[in-house]
């Protein structure tokens, strides 16, 4: 199979990967088709040429953009992002609604096999009844496009994920809990070893401030904040960032 045929097959099937094209120079029509595990297909005709396709490749295939590098174009096909719901919780159903309508693919995940079920969570790709740990292995690990929302509000499980969150690279880490829990979580994570950097990784609490009061709103604020983090916004007014260029 060609590269091309590659790379088409990997986005018919809902994957990750880059392929890099020479629209330039002396390579004019090279190809090089890197994936998400980091293995290669084809090649531009030069090694270091080579290396910078994929350090553009790896790059963009999480950032979930294609562009044009000088004379290589990387064109990239990727899966909608992850949501791992931690909680089977009232606002777990709501925010995996908002997940779905929005194009993710949310997950719910508690060991309480009484309250996590499928007819609970229609919205769901999957309800996955297990601690943490075993949950996280079986959805095959937290990677760059994960984003975790930890909704339970006990500590035996909270603290778990955070600690699995922490210890991998997702895309968002949001705790849901009120001053006085986040203080006492942080200060169990704190005797756990986890240090300052690491915490500050931690939106907590979780949402953007829209003042968001029921349960369906504040899973609304969840999903505003994954979605302006995964677009690399702060979540703040439209008409303000326009006044203040009117202004200038």
């Amino acid at each position: 199979m060609s590269v091309q045929g590659s790379f088409a097959t990997v986005a018919r099937e809902g994957g990750r990967a880059a392929l890099v094209t020479a629209v330039r120079g002396a390579h004019l029509g090279g190809r090089l088709l890197v994936h998400a595990d980091g293995t290669r297909e084809g090649g531009l005709g030069d090694p270091a040429l080579d290396a910078e396709a994929v350090a553009h490749a790896e790059a963009l295939m999480w950032a979930e953009r294609s562009e044009l590098h000088g004379d290589l174009f990387v064109d990239v096909t990727f899966p909608p992002p992850r949501l791992l719901i931690f909680g089977a919780v009232e606002y777990a159903s709501h925010l995996a609604r908002f997940a779905r309508a929005t194009g993710w693919r949310p997950y719910v995940i508690d060991p309480r096999s009484q309250f996590a079920t499928a007819a609970r969570f229609p919205d769901a790709v999957e309800v996955v009844v297990a601690w943490p740990q075993e949950a996280v292995d079986h959805l095959g690990g937290l990677d760059r496009a994960t984003y975790v929302a930890v909704l339970t509000h006990d500590p035996k499980i909270d603290d778990e994920v955070l600690r699995i969150a922490l210890d991998g690279d997702p895309a968002y880490i949001g705790a849901m809990g009120s001053k006085r829990a986040q203080a006492a979580r942080r200060e169990r994570l704190v005797e756990a070893s986890v240090e300052e950097p690491e915490l500050r990784r931690i939106s907590a609490p979780i949402g953007l401030d829209i003042g968001a009061v029921s349960a369906e709103e504040i899973a609304l604020a969840i999903m505003a904040e994954a979605i302006a983090v995964r677009r690399g916004r702060e979540g703040g007014r439209l008409t303000n960032d326009h006044q203040g260029k009117a202004r200038r």
